[in-house]
Formats: structure tokens, C-alpha cells, sequence
């Protein structure tokens, strides 16, 4: 793969330049998803996880005891307590909201009759020299820091109770079987085509064309009524052959492709040899055209590990037939505002996919440059 000049040409640059900037925009967000998942909800509300090794710095009120709280030291009625939960440190405080960190640890505040002071280590004093008639406390607007906290108690509430460890093991259950049946057919069928000669090979390939843009979503029902009709109804088995049907198209296309562009001389030499058609396929074609199959493979598990809409026309949305996605849209409109929870289980469902895409990225790149996904 290089020129005369022993340089490797524009187009492999070009191409590993374009993976690795795929790399870089999947890995990051990731990345941030990978470390908020250990972060709990006022550290992910206060700072972004880049931040998440330095001390975080957030600002909120407390409200001191009330007059039933007093006691009397000689003719001065005081109020004590402290405005800092464990591990926190006092970096300011003040008496409104607007100025949060107006006094720095141990000054005091002029209040209406009353003084108040509050120590580094969070300890306030509300004094005056008359008795506190007030009922409702007064606020003490602090800003703290605190140190970097991890915890893996997101994983285990998300895994139990909010069910994405089920979901988890449907995905993989509706994901494997769809990726790699699509494989083994088209496989074949684009041998067939590419190879061998039959009538109709021509109208089969157009056929195959054809049904790239037609979108999903309109056979949904369809199919889904033949399913009932034949009694498969909702479950493994259809949504197997659903994402079967939904690949196969762009499978053939993209593989026979791939294989019409190997050597013929390969081939014809091994059927004077006597090869029979199937051994070609086996020991000469499959071994040729792996990056293309693997090519075909990562899209084709990407698509299905994503896909939402196909899972719940076939599967269902009871909780134990939830997949990730069907789980991560549930999520967002009860927990939207639980950021922790949310983070967890977006990282666990990209985690495999992101995994899978970094195991298989060489070949994906070879199949791009022998040019195995023309018009995908």
C-alpha cells in the first residue's frame, strides 16, 4: 500500500485521520460518562467531571436554631450550632444570598441586634443582648469545598433497582443472534451473486438495491401482523428475524461488493483444481473477505445494541422485556434531574459498543479502504 516513493498514499491518511476523529468524539463524552458515574449528585450539579480531582466549591444556606435554641451566658442570650456537614471545609459565608462568601471564617456580622460568627470549622454564634423572640432560624449562606468523592453505589442502584442489569442481558440476548445471522446469510447470498452464474442474478442484485431506501418503519406493522399471523408473535425469535430483515439488504450489498472485487484468477484456479463451489467459499472467500465482514458486523451490532424502535414493536415494554434503550428512555423522564443515575447507565449502555468498535477498528478501516462500504 505504498507509492513509488515509499510513502503511504493520501487516501490511508486520510482514512486513519477520519478514525482517529471518530475515536476522539466517541471517547470523550465516554470518558465523562465513565468518571460522573462515580460521582454523586452535588458534585455532577456543582462541577463538570473534568473537575472532578479537585476540590469542589459549592454555595447553599443553612438556617441556624431558632428562639426555643437559646440559653442565656450572663446578660448575652446566645445560638450555636454549625453550617458544615463531614468532610466539607468553609472557604466564605455571609447573610444574603447575593454575597455568599461576604466574611471569610471566624469575622463576625452586624445582624438587627444581634452579631453572628462563624469559624473555619463551621461553628456559628448568634448573640445579642436581648432574648431571640424569632421562629424560623437564621440564614447562613455558606460556600464550601469539598474533597473529591467516588462511589460505586450508582452501579448498584442502577444495576438492581432501576433494572438495567435485566435490560443489560436482553440487549446481549436480542444483539448477538441478530448480528451474526445477518452475517451468515448474506454471506452466502453475496458469494452467489458475485460468483456464481444463475438467471436472475441481475434483478436479485437490483432487488437488493432497491431495498436499501426502503425505511424500516413501514414494514414495521406489516411484519408484525405476519408474526401474529403465524403465530411467532412478540418475543426472541421475531425481533431475530426482524433485524435479520431490516440488515440483510445492506449485508449483501456491502459484502458482495467486497467479494466481486477479489482476485479471479484465485478462483478459477482452484475450480480447475476441483474445488467444488462450497469449498471455495469456505477456504478461499470467507478468509478474504473477513474485513468486510467484520465491517458489516460492527454496524450491524451498533445499529441493533441502539435501536429502540424495532425492540418495542417486537419485544414489548414490560419491565422484564425492557432492553437498554427502552430502560434509558424510562429513565430520563422520571429521573431527569437524578444526574448520577442517569450518567451510570448511559456509560454502561455505550461501554460495549465502544468496546466492540476498538476491537474490530482495523478491520472497519481496511474494509473502508478496499472499499467494502461503497454508498453505505
Amino acid at each position: 500500500m505504498q507509492d513509488m516513493a515509499g510513502r503511504k498514499p493520501a487516501l490511508i491518511w486520510a482514512v486513519n485521520l477520519a478514525a482517529l476523529l471518530l475515536v476522539i468524539l466517541w471517547t470523550v463524552p465516554t470518558a465523562g460518562l465513565f468518571v460522573s458515574s462515580f460521582r454523586d449528585r452535588d458534585q455532577i450539579s456543582a462541577t463538570g467531571w473534568w473537575k472532578s480531582l479537585t476540590t469542589t466549591e459549592q454555595t447553599g444556606f443553612v438556617r441556624s436554631g431558632t428562639a426555643e435554641d437559646q440559653r442565656a451566658e450572663g446578660d448575652v442570650f446566645v445560638i450555636e450550632g454549625n453550617v458544615l456537614a463531614p468532610d466539607q471545609s468553609l472557604l466564605g459565608w455571609g447573610t444574603r444570598a447575593r454575597e455568599p462568601a461576604a466574611y471569610q471564617p471566624g469575622e463576625t456580622a452586624e445582624l438587627d441586634g444581634a452579631r453572628l460568627t462563624v469559624a473555619e470549622d463551621g461553628a456559628y454564634r448568634l448573640e445579642s443582648d436581648r432574648p431571640f423572640e424569632m421562629r424560623r432560624g437564621e440564614r447562613i449562606f455558606v460556600t464550601t469545598g469539598s474533597p473529591p468523592d467516588f462511589t460505586l453505589s450508582n452501579y448498584s442502584r442502577v444495576l438492581q433497582a432501576e433494572g438495567i442489569g435485566r435490560a443489560f442481558m436482553n440487549t446481549m440476548t436480542v444483539t448477538i443472534p441478530a448480528t451474526i445471522i445477518p452475517i451468515l446469510i448474506a454471506a452466502f447470498a453475496a458469494y452467489a451473486l458475485a460468483w456464481m452464474e444463475f438467471p436472475g442474478r441481475a434483478l436479485l442484485t437490483a432487488a437488493v438495491v432497491g431495498l436499501l431506501v426502503v425505511p424500516l418503519q413501514v414494514a414495521l406493522i406489516p411484519l408484525l401482523r405476519l408474526h401474529n399471523d403465524i403465530g411467532i408473535g412478540k418475543g426472541y425469535l421475531g425481533i431475530w428475524l426482524a433485524h435479520t430483515g431490516f440488515g440483510l439488504p445492506l449485508a449483501i450489498y456491502l459484502l458482495r461488493n467486497y467479494m466481486a472485487g477479489l482476485p479471479r484468477e484465485v478462483i478459477e484456479s482452484a475450480r480447475v483444481d476441483g474445488a467444488t463451489e462450497f469449498q471455495i467459499f469456505r477456504r478461499i472467500i470467507l478468509p478474504l473477505s473477513f474485513p468486510a465482514l467484520a465491517s458489516f458486523a460492527i454496524f450491524q451490532f451498533l445499529w441493533v445494541w441502539n435501536d429502540l424502535l424495532v425492540a418495542t414493536v417486537f419485544l414489548g415494554n414490560t419491565r422484564e422485556q425492557l432492553v437498554m434503550t427502552g430502560v434509558l428512555r424510562e429513565l430520563m423522564g422520571s429521573k431527569g434531574g437524578e444526574w448520577e443515575i442517569l450518567a451510570t447507565s448511559a456509560f454502561i449502555s455505550i461501554a460495549v459498543p465502544l468496546v466492540v468498535f476498538f476491537a474490530m477498528q482495523k478491520y472497519l478501516v481496511r474494509g473502508l479502504l478496499a472499499g467494502s462500504v461503497k454508498g453505505g
